[in-house]
Parts: structure tokens; sequence; C-alpha cells
């Protein structure tokens, strides 16, 4: 049945992808049509997060905020399948790094020294990965999640890698990191997956409580590379740029919790700024703080 899917599927996106812009937007445009007004996916779930997240906001902007979000997420969606086939000049054309960002990566470069980036579902994270292995001189590893039918995964590791990524599933992070030690790599964690509650770090993040991946905090302290913070901010329709912050030079430095409370707080200020590129329909606070956290 998966093949089947997958087969009758695989035609339809690989002719999205070919889509000249415009048209992929006016598809987008329709697609949030079906999505938000007809058949209002994961609706519920987007505005009961955003009335949490932001409760001094009356209806009519949470309401504004939420069908901003459904307008991203459909662009998000045929943004990704448009990596299939996207040439190497447009991509560079449509998601570039921010001078300083692009400064800050060719200085640890230079000095051969590895980094860790941290960044959330904000903005398009599956150009930026092809961006920065366009122009940075980092070979960039993306830890990912592979997902249960065999071939989309394949799809989109074929997606991710196109451009020269590479990718690591999330339980072989440690074991792949070291044994790529030898070489000048960037290693990039999306930070604001759901961690198991009682492995996690618990904080309040966009006024709830919030339990916090540990891995980026505790791989970086082991190994001992500068975090970079990575940002996707979104330009305009289609436009984006990587910015990037160091967090902190070197972890090995830091106490417990203090990375993992530094990059939370770095990615609230930007759903803040920009609420309606971040994954507002991913189930985020479906687990309760446990009572000895």
């Amino acid at each position: 049945m998966e093949a089947l899917v997958y087969f009758l599927v695989i035609p339809f996106i690989y002719l999205i992808s070919l889509l000249p812009f415009p048209l992929l937007y006016g598809f987008s445009n329709f697609v949030y049509f079906i999505f938000y007004r007809v058949v209002g996916y994961r609706k519920d779930v987007v505005l009961q997060n955003l009335r949490n997240s932001f409760p001094e906001k009356n209806e009519a902007a949470i309401n504004k905020i939420c069908s901003d979000y459904y307008h991203y997420l459909c662009d998000l969606f045929l943004e990704t399948f448009k990596t299939l086939t996207i040439s190497e000049k447009e991509m560079l054309k449509r998601c570039k790094f921010s001078p300083d960002a692009l400064t800050l990566f060719n200085k640890y470069a230079a000095e051969n020294q590895s980094v860790i980036l941290v960044m959330g579902h904000f903005g398009n994270w599956e150009w930026a990965g092809n961006t920065f292995s366009l122009v940075g001189k980092h070979q960039l590893y993306v830890i990912y999640h592979p997902l249960r039918n065999k071939r989309f995964d394949q799809l989109m590791y074929r997606m991710r890698s196109r451009f020269g990524s590479r990718l690591i599933p999330m339980k072989e992070t440690y074991k792949e990191m070291l044994s790529n030690r030898g070489g000048l790599n960037a290693t990039a964690f999306i930070s604001d997956q759901t961690p198991q509650p009682n492995n996690a770090y618990w904080t309040t993040f966009l006024n709830q409580d919030t339990p916090v991946f540990k891995g980026v905090e505790i791989i970086s302290r082991k190994l001992n590379f500068p975090v970079i913070y990575a940002r996707i901010a979104r330009i305009k329709r289609g436009f984006y740029e990587i910015q990037a912050e160091l967090l902190v030079e070197k972890p090995a430095e830091t106490i417990d919790d203090q990375l993992s409370e530094m990059h939370t707080r770095t990615l609230e200020a930007d759903i803040i700024k920009q609420p309606e590129i971040w994954l507002w329909s991913h189930r985020r606070w479906k687990h309760k703080r446990p009572a000895h956290q």
C-alpha cells in the first residue's frame, strides 16, 4: 500500500517542483484555501497554541496570525518540493547569507574549527541547508528523524542532500559526530522538537511550560565546538536570509541548562518578531511538566 501511494503521488510532486515560481505561489494560494478555509487542517491546534502564546492579543490579532501562518505553511510545503528541481543559481538568489553570518562561518572555517548549529522550525530551514552547502566551507550535517515510509524517506533524503548536505539519523548523532570529528563540519540541530518530558530541560517558552531537547547542550559540552544560532528570516515571499549569532564559544565552560536556555530565548524572540513563519501546527505542548521538574 505504501508503494502504491508513493508511485501515485510522486509524479504530482515532480510536476509541482517544475512550476515557475509565479504559478507555484498561485497554486499555494489555492492550497491555502483548501487547508484553511475548507478542511481547517489542525486549525484548532494552531489557534489554541497562538492564544496560549500571546494572551495579550485580542481574537482579531490571533486570527490574523493564524491566517498568515497557513499562507506561509502552504508556501513552505511547495517550496520544499521545489528543491527537487531548482537550479543552484535560483537557490542562491532566493536564500542568501547575511554578510555578518558569512563572516562568522568563514572565520571558523579559516581556523579549521567545526561548529554546531542550533535553529528552530522557523523560516525555510530546507532551503537554508541547500544554501549553506553551496556557499559554506563547512560540510553540513543535518540531524533528522527518518520517516516511517521508506520511499518518502528516500525522497526527502534526495532533496536534502542534493546540493551536498549530509544527514544523520537522530539516534546516531553522537556516534557520527565523533567519527566525523577530523573534518571541517557544521552539524545542525532543530531545537524545537518535542522531547520526552522526563529527559528534557523544562522552562517557560511563549508563556507556557515547555520541555526543551537537551541534545544540543549535552553534545556541544562533550565536543566543545562553538555553538551558533541560525535564523532563517523571511524577507518577502519566496526570499530568505540566513542570519547567525554566536551563542557560546566554549560550551564545556557553561553550567547545566545554560545553553538550552540561551537558544530557547533566542528562538522565542524571533517567533515574537515574525510569528507567522514558525510551525504552529506542531503539537509542541502536548506534555505536562513532571512534578519533580
